[in-house]
C-alpha cells in the first residue's frame, strides 16, 4: 500500500486524499480572514480502514498551521480527530 498524499485544492476549497493514484476522500473548508472553517469531510468507502481519514485531518490542519490560521472546525470528524490529538488544539478558535 502506498502512503497517503494530501493535496490542497484551492479552487474547489478542499484538501484531498490520494491514494494509489485515486483520490480517496477530501475536507471541505472556507477561509475568512484569519480562520479556515471545515465544513464536510468524505472518504470513499472502498478506502475505508486504510487511514486515509487520519492522515487527511493530519495534513490538511498541517497546512492550515503553516499559514498561520486558526481552524473552526463545524465538520464531525475534523472535530473528532481534534479532540484525538492534543497537539492541533490549539488551532480551534478565533485568531
Amino acid at each position: 500500500m502506498s502512503d497517503v498524499e494530501v493535496r490542497d485544492n484551492p479552487g474547489q476549497q478542499r484538501f484531498e486524499a490520494w491514494l494509489d493514484g485515486e483520490r480517496a476522500g477530501f475536507a471541505e473548508y472556507r477561509v475568512s480572514g484569519e480562520v479556515a472553517t471545515f465544513t464536510h469531510t468524505e472518504v470513499d468507502e472502498r478506502f475505508g480502514g486504510r487511514g486515509v481519514g487520519g492522515a487527511l485531518a493530519r495534513g490538511a490542519l498541517d497546512a492550515v498551521r503553516e499559514r498561520g490560521l486558526g481552524v473552526r472546525p463545524l465538520c464531525p470528524f475534523i472535530r473528532g480527530w481534534i479532540e484525538k490529538h492534543p497537539d492541533y488544539q490549539d488551532l480551534v478558535g478565533q485568531r
